[in-house]
């Protein structure tokens, strides 16, 4: 039968009842005797005598040995007597040199109170409660394992107290506080992106709203959008996007966002209030989190003062002119990125939109990828302007046009940008080439030593004669400029220098006849 859990008091009528903890009071006004526990509640066996008969010492020992990770003899002063382990693992992890040794001298100090208290109870009690203590490894680590004793032969018998390895168990609890410790981590880390994130669109200056992609509601709103729109942030949540917009301007918004669901990006688009003269840029793109999409919506006024800033008629004319014009008008940084470009040029090159264009090179799209380019930027640093640069510009799906470009520097403080004027010149009729005096000299003075000369002497004037004809071209065509003409030829500095000084070519321009008088012969 269970025996109840409680506590007597000694000569006191009254009912005390234990809740688990062995410093219980009276529960009686004015009593003041100390409780003394009663026996652990456990069930016990019918009829053990019938069933389990005399079980012998061997039995006994076999029964424990298999039933606990350890087992633990003691004389009724608490010195081991005798220990045998169930578990292999135990064994090897626990420093076990404990008989003849007081128990309490093989757990650690913050448990010796636990096996203290777990000796006390045994001489009271035939069976105690379970308490956990912790052995020092042989690693130098700690061991917790849970212990129960029971008292056999009465006061002055042996205490058997049977152990439980809570390795395991310990192991589960430190993955989960680990992963506890993981979570909060990660939930810290998350709350501080999210902060950021919060303060910095609070803090942007533009007007930004995220929307849903697939019904078109607002689900955020900064400050700077309700301020464009005329609205607190939250009112606007949860109302459709776009809404008080003009009719033209709804249908464009519409078709941008529409384009972005469908393409990831699109061109921005112009947009109007409906009942102000503010015009806005909105620009939209796509963000995907988890299984949800958004639609990020920038909105960018174009300021009204631009009208007051706007230039003169005549310039404004000007301008407009250069957007408009037969030959393509590109201006570049002075790295040869491209800043702007005509309608006439994205139509060469077979760009869509000037944003495409912008910030690429210009040489992406040259016949002699760099080399023109560099041609051009030198010259333009040396002499300001270039004039009728043959070469050929090739189009995105891989059509070539021939183009003569005009070029010229502007300078704006220190960092100067250049224009580049292109003309299709590959409809033009060509005039056959005109042949120098010097030339057809050469190739009759070539047609009337063939027989008397070796053909490998030939050959060798021919080319001499070529390589001069093609560096005079260079120089030509790069405005007497050398180090450019080395570059277009293929050609070092050092190694022109030395031909042009074998072939006697004199520079014509006036510019690189002062250069060349003033520069020394260098590698």
């Amino acid at each position: 039968m269970p025996i109840a859990a409680s506590a007597v008091f000694n000569g006191c009528p009254g009912i005390h009842r234990v809740p688990g903890r062995e410093d219980t009071v009276c529960l009686d006004r004015g009593c003041t005797h100390v409780a003394v526990e009663d026996p652990v509640a456990v069930t016990t066996f019918n009829a053990p005598s019938e069933h389990l008969g005399t079980l012998d010492a061997e039995t006994a020992a076999l029964l424990i040995e298999g039933m606990a990770d350890v087992a633990v003899v003691l004389d009724a002063t608490g010195t081991v007597q005798d220990i045998s382990f169930g578990n292999p693992d135990l064994r090897s992890d626990v420093d076990a040199d404990w008989i003849g040794e007081p128990w309490l001298t093989s757990v650690s100090l913050d448990t010796r109170p636990n096996l203290e208290a777990l000796l006390d109870e045994v001489r009271r009690v035939p069976i105690t409660r379970w308490r956990q203590v912790t052995h020092r490894g042989t690693r130098g680590n700690e061991i917790p394992v849970q212990y129960r004793a029971l008292r056999l032969r009465g006061e002055s018998g042996p205490i058997i107290a049977l152990g439980r390895s809570l390795q395991g168990m310990a192991a589960l609890q430190q993955q989960l506080i680990d992963a506890q410790q993981a979570l909060e981590r990660d939930y810290w880390r998350f709350r501080q992106v999210e902060t950021r994130y919060r303060l910095l669109f609070r803090m942007v200056s533009e007007a930004i709203l995220i929307i849903d992609a697939p019904t078109q509601r607002v689900v955020e709103a900064n400050p700077a959008a309700g301020q464009l729109l005329g609205e607190a942030p939250a009112r606007i949540i949860g109302r459709p996007f776009p809404e008080g917009f003009d009719t033209e301007s709804t249908q464009a918004i519409n078709g941008l966002l529409a384009s972005v669901r469908a393409a990831g990006r699109a061109d921005d688009v112009r947009a109007r209030l409906a009942h102000s003269t503010q015009e806005f840029l909105v620009a939209a793109s796509l963000l995907r989190q988890e299984n949800a999409s958004f639609l990020l919506v920038r909105l960018s006024p174009i300021l009204s003062e631009s009208a007051t800033n706007a230039p003169p008629d005549a310039k404004a004319r000007y301008l407009r002119v250069l957007e408009e014009a037969p030959d393509g008008v590109v201006i570049t940084d002075a790295e040869g990125h491209i800043l702007s470009a005509n309608t006439t040029f994205l139509n060469l090159a077979e760009l869509p939109t000037e944003q495409q264009a912008r910030g690429e090179s210009l040489d992406r799209w040259l016949g002699r990828p760099g080399v023109d380019l560099n041609v051009f930027m030198a010259n333009l640093r040396q002499y300001t302007t270039v004039r009728l640069f043959a070469t050929l510009l090739r189009g995105e799906y891989g059509t070539t046009t021939e183009v003569e470009i005009s070029a010229t520097a502007v300078r704006n403080g220190e960092r100067p940008y250049f224009g580049f004027f292109i003309r299709d010149v590959g409809r033009r009729l060509h005039n056959e080439p005109q042949v120098s005096p010097e030339q057809t000299r050469w190739l009759d003075q070539l047609t009337e030593r063939v027989g008397r000369v070796p053909l490998k002497e030939l050959v060798r004037e021919s080319t001499d004669t070529i390589e001069r004809l093609c560096i005079e071209a260079a120089l030509k065509l790069t405005g007497d400029n050398r180090a450019s003409a080395a570059e277009l030829l293929g050609l070092s500095r050092q190694s022109l220098y030395v031909k042009i000084d074998r072939y006697g070519i004199v520079a014509d321009h006036p510019a690189a006849q002062t250069a060349s008088a003033e520069e020394p012969s260098k590698t």
